[in-house]
């Protein structure tokens, strides 16, 4: 493997140069960055990126606690975090929660520790010393998806609150009233954001959202089954489930077809965050869509700007909901905006 050393000699110039044409340093003529450059490309030479970060106090890596990866949300807004840090020089190092608070300060830790330049979150709830002591100590940090209220750190998400009251309004439409909702955990902003989102909108319509017709939930498939089996045991069932995440969807799934029942006939259903393998159900789920991508792009663009030195704010997207005919719809695809 060629050394700084090669390539000094291969370009004739000294050592000192060819470090500040690697740092980008002002102070070199053209003709020794030309020449400089042609022979770290003719050797295949790589600087060292463990011994830069010493010297420039930087290491051009990002840290990223994300809430569960066996969630397709997650994975996809993982993967536009990726892409857009490795377009703004930056490489991506990941750690799963797995909605558990003790893996999510673990993996902050571990990343801390690496030095990393900037730390992207979805805190798996508002109670973790380490995460406020890392944002009293300077760390840039960016929450996305969810936050911690309260803390003075730029917040990249997605508003549902109009996605949900478009839901609602699309079922009224549809002659349904007896609704659910199976919620996330009431220690995540988002699980709490729609379960009040879905009971604003209820109201609307003069609609209550009774206790027996709000299920518990904690993001997961095994959750949005076990809620579902005790709507199927009331005496009047709901007629429309709405599932506050992608997981508790499939949960629901399960629960109806290990009765024999069959969506929409006996039940509906409706999920927020879309995911693409919805379209594939039969019949296909109407969702709530959050801009996963766009709002993955915009959580690296927000950090990276606080790791520079400037003032990012916080960034807010709409959802849209998405009508397929997992509620008794008989008309074509379509989405709200």
């Amino acid at each position: 493997m060629a050394s700084i050393k090669d390539v000094a000699a291969e370009a004739g110039v000294s050592v000192a140069t060819v470090s500040r044409v690697l740092n980008d340093h002002p102070s070199v003529s053209q003709e020794a960055r030309t020449r400089v450059l042609a022979a770290v490309e003719a050797l295949g030479y790589r600087p060292n990126a463990v011994a830069r970060s010493l010297r420039t106090d930087q290491t051009h890596t990002l840290g990223l606690v994300i809430s569960d990866v066996m969630n397709p949300y997650f994975t996809e807004l993982a993967r536009a975090v990726e892409e857009e840090a490795r377009a703004l020089g930056y490489s991506v190092i990941f750690g799963n929660a797995d909605e558990r608070r003790d893996l999510q300060d673990h993996h902050v830790r571990t990343l801390l520790d690496r030095r990393i330049d900037g730390l992207l979150v979805s805190p798996t709830d508002g109670g973790s010393p380490l995460m406020l002591d890392a944002v009293r100590s300077g760390t840039p940090m960016v929450f996305v998806d969810r936050w911690i209220a309260g803390v003075d750190v730029p917040v990249v998400r997605a508003d549902g609150r109009q996605a949900v009251r478009d839901l609602v309004a699309h079922l009224h439409g549809l002659g349904r009233r007896r609704l659910a909702i199976i919620a996330g955990p009431a220690a995540t902003t988002t699980g709490r954001e729609r379960v009040e989102a879905f009971r604003e909108a209820l109201r609307a319509y003069d609609l209550e959202l009774p206790d027996d017709h709000i299920g518990q939930g904690d993001f997961q498939a095994e959750s949005g089954r076990r809620a579902t089996e005790r709507f199927l045991d009331l005496p009047e069932p709901p007629e429309v489930v709405f599932a506050a995440d992608n997981l508790m969807a499939l949960g629901v799934l399960d629960a109806v077809r290990a009765r024999g029942l069959r969506i929409p006939e006996d039940i509906g259903l409706a999920a927020f965050d879309d995911i693409p393998w919805f379209v594939h159900t039969d019949p296909p789920i109407t969702a709530v869509a959050q801009p996963t991508r766009e709002l993955g792009r915009a959580a690296v663009r927000a950090l990276v700007d606080r790791i520079e030195g400037r003032t990012p704010k916080s960034v807010t997207l709409p959802a849209r909901l998405v009508v397929r005919r997992s509620c008794g719809e008989t008309a074509p695809e379509r989405s709200t905006s």
